[in-house]
């Protein structure tokens, strides 16, 4: 502990030195006002400040200690006074003192000094600690919401079909204890194109904060751009979209990168066409036989977006059965699990098990389903990571 320290009493102000200067401290005692003023304008970093209020008296030491708030404002301010002035602190407790220790005639109260310094440093530090976490929760707070603001709220579904989504963040734990929900980088859409053709994506940009936010953002607008030319071919629709994020620094910056599944169905034929870039594939639960599987292998598709600009990707096309539901979702839902064991995750087994229990429930409820069975397989913990979910459902 840094200590810089102005005294009215030279002997008293020997025997404080000696006594702070133990272990790690280091005490810079001056005895003037001059000489503290000379202390305070060196620049000289410091951790807290000791000080006589009454130096030459009440009036000048509020001007010291005037002095010490403008040069250090983030060193906390001990003053010292004897019981009979105890009046004076009011008004420098009233304008930023941290604490203050009463003088008694036999010198007692130098042996408290050390608990004291450290105990005010500790509070001070400590009430830091907390503020800073507070703002951190009102800064997230506030790029969750403008990453949120891009989902759609209102999703409507062609004649025959329903539809649903859920978004969820992630939470981590702080100083204080108290979760903070994160900003995150998953995104999803759902629109239709002018032959009814109905389109359907999902994407998850690499890490959380505002940097994968802001990343969705670019996303976002890229695709909103280029939805208007209405692109038949999925792979040619996110190839175009991963050349636009390329050129984007706020996205390849420190490796970043987004995976996305575009897909595009037509609504008459059943006919399902989809293209991903590093994305799972869509998986489908057919109603009928009860047989929920993916649409491809984990390796179909090409490279996550914002990677290489000349990377080519394929489309998909499948014929969907009569009754059947559709899942497109990002990785949070499936790699969920307890504090301290993230090899057990929820996996695609329990998405899976928990599509076939919840078959004769409506789309909305096996939505919410999916969502408390994941979170539940942590045991408290909550998913690390934000998770993504939309149903596409046919019952003929």
């Amino acid at each position: 502990m840094r200590i810089l320290a102005v005294w009215d009493n030279e002997t008293e102000a020997e025997l404080i030195s000696m006594y702070l200067d133990v272990d790690e401290n280091e005490v810079t005692m001056t005895t003037t006002p001059a000489a503290f003023c000379a202390a305070i304008v060196s620049g000289n970093p410091y951790d807290i400040v000791l000080m006589t209020i009454g130096l030459p008296d009440p009036e000048a030491g509020f001007e010291l200690f005037e002095l010490v708030q403008e040069h250090y404002p983030d060193a906390p301010v001990v003053g010292a006074c004897p019981q009979s002035e105890v009046f004076h602190v009011v008004r420098f407790m009233a304008n930023g003192m941290s604490a203050y220790v009463t003088r008694d005639s036999g010198g007692d109260y130098i042996f408290m000094l050390s608990a004291i310094l450290n105990s005010t440093l500790d509070a001070v530090r400590s009430a830091r600690e907390k503020e800073l976490t507070k703002k951190l929760r009102e800064e997230v707070e506030s790029v969750r919401k403008l990453q949120e603001s891009v989902l759609p709220r209102n999703l409507v579904a062609p004649a025959g079909y329903r539809i649903c989504a859920r978004y969820e963040p992630s939470r981590i734990r702080v100083v204080d204890g108290h979760p903070v929900v994160l900003a995150g980088g998953d995104y999803y859409d759902v629109f239709t194109l002018s032959d009814d053709n109905i389109v359907l994506l999902v994407g998850d940009a690499a890490g959380h904060g505002m940097k994968s936010c802001l990343s969705i953002m670019t996303m976002h607008t890229l695709v909103r751009m280029m939805r208007r030319q209405e692109h038949r071919d999925p792979a040619h629709f996110v190839a175009e979209i991963n050349k636009g994020l390329c050129d984007q620094a706020t996205v390849t910056d420190k490796g970043g990168f987004i995976t996305l599944l575009y897909a595009i169905m037509n609504t008459e034929t059943r006919t399902l066409q989809w293209a991903s870039a590093g994305h799972q594939p869509p998986l489908l639960q057919d109603l009928s036989t009860g047989i929920i599987e993916p649409l491809a292998g984990q390796d179909a598709g090409g490279l996550p977006l914002a990677v290489d600009e000349d990377e080519e990707y394929e489309t998909y096309v499948c014929r969907l059965p009569d009754k059947f539901r559709l899942m497109l979702f990002t990785d949070g839902l499936e790699e969920a699990f307890p504090e301290g064991d993230d090899d057990n995750q929820f996996g695609l087994d329990g998405i899976v098990r928990t599509l076939g229990e919840t078959k004769d429930l409506s789309l909305e409820d096996t939505l919410a389903r999916l969502f408390d069975a994941s979170n539940d397989f942590t045991r408290g913990s909550g998913r690390k990571d934000d998770t993504s979910v939309l149903l596409l459902e046919r019952h003929g």
